[in-house]
């Protein structure tokens, strides 16, 4: 596992928090270098291509997780972690290894949910933000879903990814790398 240290102020900016940005947690004055983790499996290629770009220049480990082989540029700074094939495997893997403070990558509610339980981060390839107050409305929301989904209704699926994602994802993930990625 990759880390050091790095020093974190105790204060948010008034606002910040109210645009969906994760408060600042109060802490040790010296913590491990904050780390971002991939559920890569599912994420999108173009969210992969900008956190690579983001790693090199923040000079943040990034580990990619997923439960294929991954193509990754050379870099000190990239890691791809291959795990065995399975259900929720590779979110097992990253709930298991991530530290308070790293930023995982995720459209996966509950890993989102788990993460955010061990005082990390979790950003979603569309550019939200999850907090523990909309953790629980998803979760809830995700759940009255799977319940519809059994009695036969059909429920849809998430719209198709969009320029405005992507973009909304590279400005939340600028924003806390500004903030947070110094090591």
């Amino acid at each position: 596992m990759l880390s050091g240290g790095r020093a974190d102020s105790d204060k948010t900016p008034p606002g910040r928090a109210a645009r969906g940005f994760p408060r600042e947690r109060s802490g040790s004055a010296k913590e491990k270098a904050m780390q971002i983790w991939v559920d890569a499996d599912a994420c999108p290629k173009v969210i992969k291509e900008i956190l690579f770009r983001a790693a090199e220049r923040a000079r943040v480990p990034l580990i990619l997780v997923a439960n294929k082989p991954l193509r990754t540029p050379a870099s000190r700074f990239i890691k791809a972690l291959r795990v065995a094939s399975g259900f929720d495997v590779a979110d097992d893997s990253i709930a298991q290894h991530m530290q308070p403070g790293d930023l995982v990558i995720t459209a996966d509610i509950p890993l989102a949910a788990a993460v955010i339980d061990k005082g990390g981060h979790a950003l979603d390839p569309r550019g939200e933000f999850h907090t523990q107050d909309s953790i629980r409305e998803r979760l809830a929301m995700r759940n009255l879903m799977d319940e519809l989904r059994s009695a036969g209704v059909d429920t849809g699926g998430p719209s198709s990814f969009s320029q405005s994602d992507r973009q909304a994802f590279a400005n939340q993930l600028d924003r806390f790398l500004t903030r947070y990625g110094t090591p």
